[in-house]
């Protein structure tokens, strides 16, 4: 009955809302409410701050949570191992993405899926720092994102994937469209749409713009990269994007790719995950599929022939 308990705590505190947990866990309300009760009197602790809503956990709640995520992802790990040993993974492996990362993700996740028919994959797309907080929470498997940029936090293991090119993306008729390479001080000229300033891909742009002596005004700014080729695409604007990003969604007609002269600090994007022994199974299996693959020559192809045909 523990397992039980703890699973409808842990669905408490990812809805935040009794009825919304209880549905997630295809219980009454009353019985998840019951279960949570239980857990409290075994504990000899209160858990949950009752008042007419949820009102969240008491200092002792948020630690019994915490442990709870531990305790379910140990009870996963188990048995992702022993499917391991009966002939096969399964499971659902859980990715949180920064957005400007989901676009090359299917680089790693096909090859994944060839060799692990039967685990399923969720993908999130999250900012950075979310990224940190649920990987310590144990709501996360793996996360995609920066490797060498903001703090990560905790004992965790990185893996890079690739680094990160920057190219301008202007109509064919802007004045920069010819060049072989922009300076950040010409692109910073024109009229552009770049992701919002919450967004660790935005500070970096925002870096090197700095670094240039520029202080840049976008024009329209988005919390998501298929907002900016949309924006992009009416020939109104310029963009600063990721090479990955064409991996998805090229270069549309009319539009021309121009390589950004390299900022001075490089950033790469890489596989995170906690440092724990032992080591779940899914994320062992999506290490080694991200050993196998080079992603970096794979999108540094895929740039070299979109730089052509500009």
């Amino acid at each position: 009955m523990l397992l039980r308990q703890l699973e409808y705590l842990s669905a408490l505190a990812r809805e935040r809302h009794f009825a919304r947990a209880a549905a997630a866990c295809h219980v009454s309300q009353p019985a998840l409410s019951a279960a949570i009760r239980r857990l409290e009197a075994d504990l000899g602790v209160q858990i949950v701050r009752r008042e007419r809503r949820f009102g969240g956990f008491t200092p002792e709640g948020e630690r019994v949570v915490l442990w709870a995520h531990r305790m379910l992802a140990d009870r996963d790990a188990l048995r992702q191992d022993l499917d391991r040993m009966a002939g096969g993974l399964t499971g659902r492996l859980r990715i949180g993405a920064i957005p400007t990362a989901l676009t090359a993700a299917p680089l790693l996740t096909g090859p994944f899926s060839e060799l692990h028919g039967r685990v399923r994959i969720s993908f999130e797309s999250l900012s950075s720092r979310e990224i940190v907080r649920r990987l310590a929470e144990y709501e996360l498997d793996v996360g995609m994102t920066y490797v060498d940029g903001e703090p990560l936090g905790g004992a965790v293991r990185t893996v890079p994937l690739y680094p990160e090119r920057y190219l301008l993306l202007t109509p064919d008729d802007s004045p920069l469209a010819e060049r072989t390479t922009a300076a950040w001080d010409d692109a910073a000229t024109l009229p552009l749409c770049l992701l919002s300033p919450d967004m660790e891909n935005r500070r970096i742009i925002d870096r090197a713009f700095t670094d240039a002596g520029v202080a840049v005004e976008p024009m329209l700014e988005a919390d998501a990269v298929s907002v900016l080729y949309a924006h992009v695409a009416t020939h109104r604007w310029s963009t600063i994007i990721a090479h990955a990003w064409l991996h998805l969604f090229g270069v549309p007609d009319g539009m021309r790719i121009v390589p950004m002269i390299p900022p001075a600090s490089s950033h790469r994007i890489g596989l995170v995950l906690p440092d724990r022994v032992p080591e779940p199974m899914l994320a062992r299996a999506l290490l080694d599929v991200a050993g196998s693959v080079d992603m970096r020559a794979a999108l540094d192809q895929l740039l070299r022939r979109h730089v052509r045909r500009s």
